[in-house]
């Protein structure tokens, strides 16, 4: 093997080799724990969202910070940009705001929400979901910020809210169930989706739509197919609950953090764990992959947003 190659090598089993690996980069200025991490689609700038009541931007190349957006009085439950990363959405205890990305002024939404735990837009950023604490889903129209409709019929809590990539479905967990909308009817498309043994407290589409996962306090991520609404598999590793997963952008991996302070990696094809990244001292709640896929982010109760390198280095002499 070259020279240049074996420095290639080296560092990436040094960065990547699991719970042994460092994170190739903090992102230090949330004086209490992040909640939340949404990446814009354009890779440029990493959102998070914190118990210490703000939302950061950070330059994802740089680690600098590039804005504090202030003005919630709880503790921020859950951000999302928006599909071309003009605004960012933000949810809390206290309120839901829209804000403007490039100048970081916030826009009001009608219907007063509160008790925000989950927040996503739909493709081309024609609407806003929220999943809320009354066990409601809310969705309101991005450019005029009025009030569509209400999604009823979940448990006590609504806790994750996700988008099909073509918008026209809508997933939110609530309970050990997760249920499946036409969000422009406001009617179920199908059966809930049932197998978790507690509360879900994270879903995302795949890239093509065909397939969701799910993660729960049951300690396992699961794998549906929605034409089915077959389970495809579980994940299971974690020894203690989930708060939270990303699937990469290309719909191949899958990160879960959880209370036991880790965050792993899994191949979405076998189930198998690939990666142990265990930075952590507290109990992680956001996980991000960069639009690339290259790097994933972690955020977790001790405060700093955790960078990790999940590709490794390409060497291009040769």
């Amino acid at each position: 093997m070259p020279a240049r190659a074996r420095v290639f090598m080296i560092a990436f089993l040094l960065v990547g080799a699991g719970r042994e690996g460092a994170p190739t980069r903090l992102l230090s200025g949330h004086t209490k724990g992040v909640n939340s991490l949404a990446y814009s689609a354009d890779g440029r700038f990493l959102a998070s969202g914190s118990a210490d009541t703000t939302v950061k931007l950070w330059d994802a190349d740089t680690g600098a910070e590039v804005r504090t957006l202030r003005g919630h009085d709880e503790a921020v439950r859950c951000v999302a940009f928006s599909p071309d990363g003009s605004l960012l959405a933000s949810g809390s205890y206290d309120a839901l705001r829209l804000w403007d990305a490039a100048s970081g002024k916030a826009r009001d939404l009608g219907g007063n929400p509160r008790a925000v735990n989950g927040v996503a837009f739909s493709a081309v950023a024609k609407m806003l979901a929220a999943g809320c604490g009354d066990g409601t889903v809310k969705l309101w129209d991005v450019v005029t910020g009025r009030p569509l409709r209400v999604l009823r019929g979940h448990a006590p809590k609504v806790f994750a809210v996700a988008f099909s990539p073509d918008g026209k479905t809508l997933a939110s967990g609530c309970g050990n169930d997760i249920e499946i909308w036409d969000p422009e009817a406001g009617e179920e498309r199908r059966e809930a989706l049932r197998g978790h043994e507690d509360t879900v407290r994270s879903v995302q589409f795949s890239p093509d739509g065909r397939l969701l996962v799910s993660g729960s306090w049951d300690k396992t991520s699961k794998l549906w197919d929605l034409a089915t609404g077959f389970e495809v598999r579980s994940f299971r590793g974690h020894s203690k609950a989930i708060e939270t997963i990303a699937l990469s952008p290309d719909g191949t991996s899958l990160a879960s953090g959880s209370w036991d302070k880790s965050v792993k990696l899994w191949e979405v094809a076998t189930g198998k764990e690939i990666r142990n990244f265990g930075g952590h001292t507290a109990t992680v709640f956001g996980v991000a992959f960069s639009p690339d896929g290259k790097t994933l982010a972690s955020g977790s109760w001790e405060g700093p947003v955790n960078l990790w390198e999940v590709a490794p280095p390409t060497d291009t002499t040769h």
